[in-house]
């Protein structure tokens, strides 16, 4: 009995960091946000995560709010002229039974201004307003690389060759 009750105490304490990147609100799961760790001297950067709607009708993700930053905003990479461009977005529709991905190179929330340097392995709060679930407070984990291909939910997604304008790669 004490045996599988220490096996069952040293499962929960591996699986506690998984279930800490994973929040909900009404039919939505967020998974895993994260951000690139990047040079002090940058003043934007990026947050990157998953949204799973469970639900029958669809949902909208509206904006987001941090005090690391002066502002955060929703933003999409598109082709335009052969060019990637970045451009801010209204919203971001999360379909009935449909998962949004937000990666590098497609949509991601733009934090402007940052208040200071991020550090890795931070964890700073963000709150994302959607239409019908309401605000959802999440804690997004600065990371030295973007998650593996496959890991929560970031398959296909590389990190490579994606300039984000503000951001000082000095």
């Amino acid at each position: 009995m004490r045996k599988t009750l220490l096996a069952l105490a040293a499962m929960l304490s591996f699986s506690t960091p998984l279930l800490a990147h994973e929040y909900k609100a009404g039919d939505l799961d967020v998974e895993h946000p994260w951000s690139l760790l990047l040079p002090a001297n940058s003043e934007n950067g990026a947050a990157y995560f998953v949204v799973h709607n469970h639900g029958k009708a669809a949902d909208r993700l509206l904006g987001a709010d941090t005090e690391r930053a002066a502002s955060a905003e929703v933003h999409e990479h598109q082709m335009k002229d052969g060019m990637m461009k970045m451009q801010k977005v209204d919203g971001v529709d999360i379909p009935a039974g449909g998962t949004v991905t937000f990666a590098p190179g497609h949509y991601h929330l733009m934090l402007l201004g940052l208040k200071k340097p991020l550090a890795d392995g931070e964890r700073f709060p963000v709150t994302l307003h959607f239409q019908q679930a309401g605000d959802l407070k999440v804690e997004v984990q600065v990371q030295k690389q973007a998650p593996e291909a496959g890991e929560h939910g970031m398959s296909g997604h590389d990190m490579s060759g994606h300039d984000m304008p503000g951001m000082k790669m000095n």
